[in-house]
């Protein structure tokens, strides 16, 4: 994940009438939640992006992963297939550089993997290749106070570059841009009279941030400092090659820049290029099932080039390729299920944004749902709904059809006895260009950089006080810090999502599934046939 249930359970009679199968007990900032969590009840057609080859009818799937009989999907994808597959994306890490970055030997050979389980499973697997503009720092950036006085800043904690920033070197006067505003440097007017060559400092608010650095360069502005509107640092994006230097500074940081008043002059430098690269994402699908109802299940399968990106995001691929296998197994679904293995999401959301960019509008409005797993196997763990019901004051608003995803998730762990909470719907991971294309979406994460509260130990257990995965970007997202409980719940309410859906679309998005079966009238109008 580019760097988090809720409701009460009305739908669970809906889920029983729409599917016999039963269920069994037993992841962008990653925020806490902001709202009461769900208390269980007491007890007593493709899209064809780049003219894939049709898919063929999937097969009894081989190990890791063995079918049972008349079982629910939340049953057959088990902990330790999951856990199988993710010690394979070690073993592939540990052998290929130590990461499975996109671009890389191990990126390339954990699709292979993926391919290879999927085809052995009965799918015809394709890849959907794209060009993408690849980022790169080379050195640490630097920002310092060269007046009224001498001060260095620490990179990591008092400033980040802002991704895609352009490379330069300045030394300039730094002038505050409406700084008590939280439009800061949203407008062109804030800049009137800006002199031509100061650094300008704005504040992080309202707009994108690519937008306050334009409009400081179009002002004539040396480089641009975004301060927070919190006391930390931030890792953030102006999304494509700004004209200026950009930096994100911390708020503490921040705060000190803008006592200083006048006379305050900085040195910015950030060493970086870009240059145009190719990735791609794997895909593959059921051959049976509505072709213009699809559901789409995702999860990203680059890591950051730190480490072997176990939790983020091994864990949520391996649930969704063990979904597939089993998935395969099983009869024939209503809904077409199409299983995505994002490529470059460390980037950006790179993969999907191009896949999703790729689509015809008919194969867009062929895609009844997506449904995302970036993270499920956080250390210190919670569960969290995707907040499509838009619950939580940071998730933006969300297509329609989503609330209902969220409540199919919410309603499963509370059949289970298990507390879930929704997680804020940010834009941080792979939902996000569904989401703008107006595709419902949802799914389930386990934490990563929120902070653990005292009342959520006493419903997962763990550590108050400490991030959800501290761990998380780091080389000690290993398989040693893993939490398998996590894994079980979250895979278990994961495939219980994706057998729901399967079978029947109707609270997300009005598309109800009928039986294929043939009907035998005795009668034609008032005229009797026998």
């Amino acid at each position: 994940m580019p760097t988090p249930s809720r409701r009460l359970a009305a739908l669970a009679g809906l889920t029983a009438a729409l599917m016999t199968a039963g269920t069994l007990a037993a992841s962008p900032a990653s925020a806490a939640p902001e709202h009461a969590p769900q208390h269980p009840a007491k007890p007593g057609k493709p899209g064809k992006p780049g003219k894939p080859g049709k898919p063929g009818k999937p097969g009894k799937p081989g190990k890791p992963g063995t079918p049972g009989e008349d079982l629910p999907l939340s049953e057959l994808v088990t902990v330790d297939a999951v856990r199988s597959h993710m010690e394979s994306f070690d073993v592939i890490a540990e052998y290929n550089g130590g990461n499975r970055a996109s671009g890389t030997p191990g990126y390339d050979v954990a699709a292979l993997y993926v391919e290879d389980q999927l085809e052995r499973a009965g799918y015809e697997t394709y890849r959907h290749e794209f060009d993408y503009d690849h980022w790169s720092e080379h050195s640490d950036a630097v920002l310092s106070r060269t007046a009224p006085d001498e001060h260095t800043f620490e990179v990591g904690t008092d400033y980040v570059t802002l991704s895609y920033s352009r490379a330069g070197d300045v030394t300039a006067p730094a002038v505050a841009v409406n700084p008590d505003s939280t439009a800061s440097g949203c407008s062109a007017d804030d800049f009137a009279g800006f002199p031509a060559g100061a650094v300008a400092v704005v504040v992080r608010g309202s707009c994108a941030f690519s937008e306050k650095v334009q409009n400081a360069a179009d002002a004539g502005a040396s480089a641009a400092l975004v301060v927070n509107n919190a006391d930390e640092v931030f890792l953030g994006t102006v999304s494509e090659l700004s004209d200026i230097p950009a930096i994100g500074v911390s708020g503490t940081a921040g705060a000190e820049l803008l006592s200083a008043g006048e006379g305050l002059e900085v040195r910015v430098a950030v060493d970086a290029s870009v240059e145009t690269k190719t990735s791609y994402n794997v895909l593959a699908e059921t051959a049976g099932g509505r072709d213009d109802n699809v559901v789409v299940v995702g999860a990203h399968l680059d890591g950051v080039e730190d480490g072997p990106a176990i939790n983020d995001n091994a864990s949520g691929t391996s649930f969704v390729l063990e979904t597939a296998i089993q998935l395969a197994a099983q009869e024939e679904t209503k809904n077409k299920v199409r299983f995505a293995f994002w490529g470059t999401e460390e980037e950006g959301l790179i993969g999907s944004t191009e896949y999703v960019a790729s689509l015809s509008a008919q194969e867009l409005d062929d895609i009844a749902l997506y449904l995302n797993f970036d993270m499920i196997g956080s250390h210190n763990y919670g569960r969290f709904v995707l907040d499509g019901a838009m619950e939580l004051p940071g998730s933006v608003p969300a297509p329609s059809g989503s609330g209902a995803i969220s409540k199919i998730f919410s309603d499963y762990f509370a059949e289970q006895g298990q507390v879930s909470e929704p997680g804020v719907l940010s834009g941080r991971s792979d939902y996000a260009p569904f989401m703008n294309a107006g595709i419902p979406s949802g799914g389930l994460f386990s934490g990563a950089d929120g902070v653990k509260t005292e009342e959520q130990v006493e419903w997962y257990g763990g550590t108050a006080g400490a991030q959800y995965d501290p761990y998380y970007h780091t080389p000690d997202d290993t398989m040693e810090n893993v939490n398998w409980d996590s894994v079980a719940e979250l895979s278990a309410a994961g495939a219980h999502g994706v057998e729901f859906l399967a079978e029947n679309t109707l609270p997300v998005n009005g598309v109800r599934s009928f039986s294929a079966a043939t009907p035998e009238f005795d009668r034609v109008g008032d005229t009797w046939l026998r």
